[in-house]
């Protein structure tokens, strides 16, 4: 049977909590198959997502720029207040620094070095003298003042020699007095073994000189390294930026995130925000990168170098082989500007965008077929936010002008929250109908979370999410079909588990949560809520059509990447299994299992006054296009292991299955640097026998079957 109406899952309570069945009807089928980019992800120029992660270049702060450290606090219109006080950006500097492994006395002296008149990150080597300098196109550069020879500047990074003994260093500098600089990448803070190299072409112009450093194969690999820049002799010199790359990089990209997402199928990627688009230009990202202009992070309160632009993201998707998603520039951006990025990306004409593409390399177009018409416009933490009215207005204006620029794109509507009520979507369905086909959801849910709960209770608040998000996204569908749109489409575009610890305000008499319990988009948590996620996107089909979950690397779930080695959240084994969905049939499930209430102890829950029942095990399966079958089974846990009964009608008997499970202990596990592999997927055979099989689903945990 092939039909809309069809259920995909019919639950029916039971009281026995260790025990569920799950009957599957492989005839029984959706007409719509799973969307290819459900299992999408989402960057933006945010911490060190791009930089210091996706990103190959290692150093901090490369172009030496006045480097503006965030409050955490923004202004009316929506933009970033910077700290002016120097014992505030002093503290701020130390506090990074001590957090990606620099010992205090280094943390304070770039501290120090800094209020004195060096670019933040740099220290100073002896009693060179330093200060301010203009760069060839206006911004900042650094001069520093040499009294003897070995004095200059350094910079403390972690290298990933675990893969890797080659670094490129290229540097833009110029100097009146010296002819030479000696650049040398040496082990530890006290200039162990390493390498150095002598420039011998520096001139009195802006000159870009290159070095490649070849470390033993023997270095230290759990060491401090220091990337030094020191005068021959007496003399100065003004360098504009120095950039080190490990020779494996691909097109400037990290070669293990670049592997980890091709082998997790990655099918889209959402870029370049996030909050960071709303300020963002795209112009300052494209053409020569040693032209680029360094511009302050305006939404997250750090610098943006542009050394990750247009040209860098298309060509990260490619070595991914994952298709790109941009969101425009809505914020203080024009619809003008949003079409020439179009045109500079799909143009084939011979227009000025299709001229400067060719200009950059790229003669072909790059063929962007999603476009999102801006980035969280409700929110007043986005620069030039608005108002219901004012986005369907605005919407309007963009939406006409980047469909002019090629008629052939899709677009994505900004949509507020789900939980936020239903004024904004539906102000945007009824005064801005004309290009309207897809609204976004961002489901950040969680908020400020007091102390005295019970760790668990917030796990089982997030277990019963995709269900409220279910029924509200219904109510949406419903809108926009009132509304006059014959195929309406959502897209969620961020997504993860967003709780926070509230400050102790005394009211706390008792502590049970902490920073370690507190379920995160790193914990195993993460990874059952997206599966939970999907299973209820897939449930409503053909509604949903894209997930871009939050993010790739060093935010929200996915990998992390720290002291340049890179590693896996739960959530993104789990992802990577779902991902084998990606153009099956989904098919219909008989779920037969306890149920759970939700404490409710997430102020954004209550605030929405929302909450109910969820079944204790969660089941979705879908019929692969050869022939495979696949179950996704969720334990949402609390209650301890559940006996699985499972059985599929007309299937006759076949040897074994194959299941891949992903569980711990707790659901606010996760893996980190010292033991990566703390929680990944572990593989086992299933006997059939009569049309079924029994397992004991893990508390907490994750099944993909394959039969």
């Amino acid at each position: 049977m092939n039909t809309t109406s069809v259920s995909l899952l019919h639950y029916e309570s039971t009281p026995n909590v260790s025990h569920a069945t799950v009957k599957i009807f492989p005839d029984v089928r959706s007409e719509y198959a799973v969307p290819a980019f459900i299992t999408g992800k989402f960057c933006e120029h945010l911490g060190s997502n791009v930089y210091n992660g996706m990103c190959a270049q290692i150093l901090r702060n490369p172009t030496f720029a006045n480097y503006p450290f965030f409050t955490g606090e923004m202004t009316a219109d929506g933009c970033a207040a910077f700290h002016c006080e120097r014992a505030k950006i002093s503290e701020a500097m130390c506090s990074i620094a001590l957090q990606i492994g620099w010992s205090e006395e280094s943390a304070q002296q770039a501290a120090v070095d800094h209020s004195k008149g060096l670019a933040a990150w740099w220290l100073r080597i002896g009693e060179s003298r330093i200060s301010p300098d203009t760069s060839r196109h206006g911004g900042r550069a650094q001069r520093v003042e040499c009294t003897s020879a070995g004095q200059g500047i350094r910079q403390l990074v972690w290298l990933p020699l675990h893969r890797v003994h080659e670094y490129k260093l290229t540097l833009v500098v110029r100097s009146r007095q010296l002819t030479t600089l000696r650049v040398s990448l040496k082990a530890g803070e006290h200039e162990q073994a390493g390498e150095s190299v002598l420039m011998t072409e520096v001139g009195t112009k802006w000159t870009t000189l290159h070095a490649t450093f070849k470390l033993p194969k023997d270095s230290p690999t759990d060491v401090l390294y220091t990337l030094d820049i020191v005068a021959e002799h007496e003399g100065s010199f003004v360098i504009e930026r120095a950039i080190l790359y490990p020779a494996d990089h691909i097109d400037g990209a990290d070669p293990d995130v670049i592997r980890l997402l091709k082998d997790s199928h990655l099918p889209l990627l959402r870029w370049p925000g996030g909050n960071f688009v709303s300020a963002y230009h795209w112009f300052d990202g494209v053409g020569p990168v040693n032209e680029r202009p360094t511009r302050p992070n305006l939404a997250w309160g750090s610098v943006e170098p542009n050394l990750f632009g247009t040209q860098e993201f298309i060509l990260f998707c490619r070595a991914v082989g994952c298709e790109p998603m941009i969101c425009i520039n809505a914020g203080d951006g024009t619809p003008e500007e949003a079409a020439a990025w179009i045109e500079y990306c799909n143009g084939s004409a011979d227009s000025t965008m299709c001229r400067l593409r060719a200009q950059d390399g790229y003669p072909e177009p790059f063929n962007v077929k999603y476009w999102e018409v801006g980035n969280e416009i409700w929110g007043a933490w986005q620069l030039h936010w608005t108002t219901p009215e004012g986005y369907a207005d605005r919407h309007e204006f963009f939406a006409r002008t980047m469909k002019q620029a090629d008629p052939s794109i899709q677009l994505m509507a900004c949509g507020a929250p789900m939980l936020w009520g239903p004024e904004w979507n539906a102000t945007l369905v009824k005064q801005s109908p004309t290009h309207l086909r897809c609204i976004t959801d961002h489901p950040l849910i969680g908020g400020n979370v007091a102390l005295s709960t019970d760790p668990l209770d917030v796990h089982r608040d997030f277990m019963g999410i995709p269900d409220v998000l279910q029924r509200r996204w219904l109510k949406l569908r419903e809108t926009m079909i009132q509304g006059g749109i014959d195929e309406p489409r959502l897209a969620i575009t961020e997504l993860q588990e967003f709780a926070h610890l509230s400050d102790n305000d005394g009211t706390d008499t008792s502590i049970n949560l902490t920073r370690r319990t507190l379920v995160n988009p790193a914990s195993l948590s993460e990874a059952l809520y997206n599966i939970l996620i999907y299973h209820n996107a897939l449930r409503i089909a053909p509604f949903v059509e894209m997930i871009t979950h939050s993010a790739t690397v060093n935010h929200g779930g996915g990998l992390r990447k720290e002291r340049e080695r890179v590693y896996a959240n739960p959530c993104h084994y789990a992802q990577s299994a779902f991902a084998v969905l990606a153009g099956a049939t989904p098919v219909a499930v008989d779920l037969r299992a306890a149920s759970m209430q939700m404490p409710v102890v997430l102020p954004e829950l209550k605030n929405a006054d929302e909450g109910g029942c969820y079944s204790a095990v969660d089941a979705f399966a879908a019929v692969a296009e050869k022939g495979d079958l696949l179950i996704s089974l969720v334990n949402r846990g609390g209650a301890g292991a559940v006996e699985l009964e499972v059985k599929v009608e007309g299937m006759k008997d076949k040897v074994q299955a194959v299941i891949s499970i992903l569980a711990s202990e707790h659901p606010w596990d996760q893996n980190s640097l010292d033991m990566p592999d703390k929680i990944v997927p572990r593989n086992d055979i299933i006997p059939i026998k009569e049309g079924g099989f029994k397992l004991l689903l893990p508390d907490f945990s994750f099944s993909l079957i394959k039969i």
